[in-house]
């Protein structure tokens, strides 16, 4: 996979990986009441599995490699998208998201998808500006939703 760095590298998500992700996604401020990270977990392993990634660093002193980022994609045909975009605090500036993206871009383009998307909260301003570095355009669109299965808490 592209995105590998001496410091990190870029995998398929696997199963083992749940604890740490749901982790890495409360440290960075991801989740949110109504949503079950691991029922989001769960969902996306029916779905395209293969478009969830991490990145992780070695294992340190001898330790077990540690989740450092993730992010989930999707495609419904139309255009794809990007969610769960996470990177550990202290490693922020290293290119861990930037090079989960490219590889979710690159995972994308490979199944024929012309456009990505995503959705940013509008005074998220530190992220939206990693995203114009991307070369992701900024556009003005309400979102609206349904949820049509509620998460148990």
């Amino acid at each position: 996979m592209s995105g590998n760095s001496a410091a990190w590298a870029i995998r398929a998500f696997e199963r083992g990986d749940t604890d740490a992700v749901v982790e890495l996604w409360h440290d960075v401020g991801l989740t949110r009441p109504w949503n079950d990270p691991y029922q989001d977990i769960e969902r996306k392993l029916k779905v395209q599995p293969k478009l969830f990634i991490v990145a992780e660093t070695p294992g340190a002193h001898d330790g077990p490699p540690r989740v450092v980022g993730t992010v989930m994609a999707g495609y419904d045909g139309h255009r794809g998208w990007l969610y769960y975009l996470a990177s550990a605090p202290e490693l922020r500036g290293s290119g861990i998201g930037r090079g989960l993206v490219v590889e979710a871009e690159r995972l994308l383009l490979e199944m024929g998808c012309p456009k990505v998307q995503l959705m940013v909260r509008a005074d998220n301003e530190a992220v939206l500006g990693f995203y114009d570095q991307l070369g992701y355009e900024r556009f003005e669109v309400s979102n609206t939703g349904k949820r049509l299965i509620a998460d148990e808490s």
